[in-house]
């Protein structure tokens, strides 16, 4: 077959995933390493990343909320987001565009056993911890809760506090009842391994559209400069993400050990997420 006689030349170019220049990529994290980014991670460590030419960097954006002014700068060619904050950059005409997403959890509100809340319409005038306050995300999450659990609260009525998104530590120092933007495979397991009897409520089951997602994101115009190595930086994570599934526990070793030495990084709670 006339096939045939390319087959061991295909082999041999499918089989050269070497590069010899690779691209540099500047990779913003979102607020800090944990395991949500463990595709990355694995990818990087496994060299995934490498064989599909790409230098990959991992870097906490000096301000996490204008990214894309990192971006336009040059010191980041890509980065983490959220769904809600890619659509809020979006809607304020920012140059931003995402193009993969990589995590899909189950987002809510986080509160502790000691705020005398059993059931979202107890949440009704508040304060709430979340990131971005004072704008009105918060309490727009918070009060449809409320609205859909039966309640009717003014939405004047809610305290605000912007604990970043440190939420755990929010509730914890008593700065607010409840937190929000929370991401129940991290910030519920954290709270859990304090020993602090974390109650949460699922955005999807009280009236709130399921946007706890994380994407990446860049500019339209790093986009276009460089499409092709972005498309293998998404491949390269699919793997990773196929190694994470079918071998959740070399997952966790990769991931500790290249937090290895970070005590925030590697802790009892990161260990529990993975």
């Amino acid at each position: 077959m006339p096939t045939a006689a390319f087959l061991p030349s295909l082999l041999l170019l499918l089989a050269d995933r070497s590069y010899a220049t690779p691209t540099t990529i500047k990779l913003g994290l979102e607020w800090f390493l944990n395991p949500d980014h463990l595709p990355l991670v694995v990818a990087l460590r496994e060299g995934y990343f490498a064989e599909a030419g790409l230098d990959v960097q991992l870097l906490e954006p000096a301000d996490h909320w204008e990214a894309e002014e990192e971006i336009l700068a040059g010191r980041l060619d890509v980065a983490v987001t959220e769904t809600l904050h890619l659509a809020q950059d979006a809607a304020r005409g920012k140059p931003v565009i995402g193009f993969s997403r990589f995590l899909h959890t189950d987002g809510g509100v986080l509160f502790l056993g000691s705020s005398n809340i059993s059931r979202p319409s107890d949440m009704c005038g508040r304060t709430i911890s979340y990131p971005g306050s004072p704008g009105i995300g918060g309490p727009a999450i918070v009060q449809t809760m409320v609205e859909a659990d039966g309640g009717s609260c003014d939405i004047a009525s809610y305290g605000k506090h912007n604990g970043g998104f440190y939420h755990v530590k929010a509730l914890q120092d008593k700065a607010a009842a409840v937190a929000t933007l929370v991401f129940y495979n991290f910030e519920v397991i954290e709270a859990q391994q304090m020993g602090l009897r974390p109650g949460f409520f699922s955005l999807k089951e009280w009236g709130v559209p399921d946007f706890c997602q994380l994407v990446l994101f860049t500019t339209p115009q790093r986009l276009q400069a460089l499409r092709p190595q972005l498309r293998q930086l998404v491949l390269a994570m699919r793997r990773a993400t196929g190694l994470i599934k079918r071998e959740p526990a070399r997952a966790a070793r990769i991931y500790e050990q290249h937090v290895k030495g970070s005590a925030a990084a590697a802790g009892t709670t990161n260990r529990s997420a993975l």
